[in-house]
């Protein structure tokens, strides 16, 4: 097996830099690397991980002056949100590193008839990590972090388009004092790929990106018995009621859609607004989308960079087409620049209707959905009806009443109330339905990759 990764800076359309990709034995060779250092690795105590962990978030402090414009060159993301995304990921390596050792200590059991119980999360060898391009670090922090606090090898198959910014990850680890190896990064096809999943040194896999990639993977996992976690698309649905607080609604929906150029899988994309306020609404929001700024992420001037490749564009164009093909109308936007780089402009689309594109699918890019409903139980049928459910959003000056409608009838894994938000090192995440399943963060993500061993003593 041979050939290239290219990296490709979406600004200008320019070509960054090319990486030769790894032989079949090449790729041998590194399993077998961090198989041989799992072994150490997965005897050392959970003090000792979590002082490693602690270190690893100290280096992407130090490093983020080097790896943030790195990001932002590879997908086009806006470079204070790189070192927004560096200073989550530090945080996740805080937080695991203190609450670590306690998730995972042993829990002893009082079982009866002379018998005590011990249950103990034991690792359970080398986990393969298959990633996108949105969160060039956070991805990989997100799962590496947690399975290094559990024990475990790590693999990572980055995005082609951001492989510098996997490579750097990878020495920022080993700078930080990991063990060599223990993380490794793999260049490969999609045919090797298949080739790790099926080999036995690796005992899970987990994947972010799309639902048709993530059935794909987890049939090629479960033909091998091995257990994933997936992290999924969606289109988010924000409900606004007829009692949200209008300029707070338009503030958090804008936000909501355009962070990180509106590439985020958690990003709000539908806009489910009951008829009471929908014209007073989406007048405000489509003139807030329309001073939406788009530019070189390097800078200060702009709100939103371009997108992270051209067939990304292109697929958003034809979605945002066939919709008003379809009789959507396009508020702002809509319409592909020319110039270098692979921009597109904020979009609204209203008049929207079951089939169309910006009503069932994800919209992966600054392009908002808004969705006429009748009243505050329309709404949540329309966003419940969606074949995802990753995230959502609820707008109302009644917090508790929104409480109550997140915990019993918004079928996702994570709903904001009055706020948009994209992940907290201490709050489970992950989706249900087409959304994925499993759970990273919040103490979840360190026990979905381990053995969970019972021992029984007779005394």
């Amino acid at each position: 097996m041979s050939g290239t990764l290219t990296t490709i800076n979406p600004t200008t359309g320019e070509t960054i830099k090319q990486y030769e990709m790894m032989s079949d034995s090449e790729v041998d060779q590194t399993l077998a690397r961090c198989q041989e250092a799992f072994r150490d690795w997965g005897m050392t105590s959970l003090e000792q991980r979590a002082e490693a962990i602690s270190a690893i978030g100290n280096e992407l402090r130090k490093s983020a002056d080097d790896m943030a414009p790195l990001m932002t060159k590879e997908m086009g993301k806006l470079v204070k949100q790189s070192h927004q995304e560096i200073e989550l990921c530090a945080a996740i390596c805080d937080y695991t590193a203190r609450t670590g050792p306690d998730a995972l200590a042993d829990e002893h059991r009082d079982i009866g008839d002379g018998k005590r119980g011990i249950v103990t999360y034991s690792p359970i060898g080398l986990l393969y990590g298959i990633q996108p391009w949105n969160f060039p670090a956070y991805q990989v922090v997100r799962y590496a972090i947690a399975n290094l606090m559990a024990g475990n090898g790590v693999l990572l198959k980055h995005a082609e388009s951001v492989t510098g910014s996997g490579l750097f990850l990878r020495d920022v680890f080993e700078r930080a004092g990991l063990q060599e190896h223990l993380f490794s990064v793999l260049l490969i096809s999609h045919e090797q790929s298949d080739g790790v999943i099926d080999d036995n040194r690796v005992r899970g896999v987990t994947m972010t990106g799309s639902s048709a990639a993530g059935s794909k993977i987890a049939a090629k996992a479960g033909v091998a018995l091995k257990k994933t976690v997936l992290e999924l698309g969606s289109n988010d649905a924000y409900l606004v009621l007829a009692d949200a607080d209008l300029d707070q609604a338009v503030k958090v929906c804008v936000q909501g859609r355009i962070y990180n150029n509106g590439e985020t899988c958690i990003a709000a994309k539908r806009f489910i607004v009951v008829d009471e306020i929908y014209d007073a609404f989406s007048e405000r929001f489509i003139e807030a989308m329309s001073q939406v700024r788009s530019g070189d992420p390097m800078g200060d001037d702009a709100d939103i960079g371009p997108m992270a490749r051209e067939d990304l564009r292109d697929t958003l164009h034809e979605q945002v087409e066939k919709s008003i093909s379809q009789g959507a109308r396009a508020r702002c936007g809509g319409e592909l620049p020319s110039g270098p780089g692979f921009f597109y402009p904020a979009t609204v689309l209203d008049e929207l209707e079951p089939g169309m594109p910006a009503y069932e699918d994800e919209l992966f890019g600054p392009v908002a959905s808004l969705i006429r409903a009748k009243d505050e139980d329309d709404a949540m049928r329309i966003a419940n009806e969606s074949r995802f459910g990753l995230g959502g959003g609820i707008l109302s000056s009644d917090v508790d009443r929104a409480i109550g409608l997140a915990r019993d009838h918004f079928n996702t894994g994570m709903v904001f109330v009055n706020g948009f938000g994209l992940a907290t090192p201490n709050m489970p995440f992950g989706g249900v339905k087409d959304s994925g399943y499993g759970r990273e963060h919040g103490g979840f993500g360190m026990k979905e990759f381990v053995n969970v061993k019972a021992i029984t003593v007779s005394e």
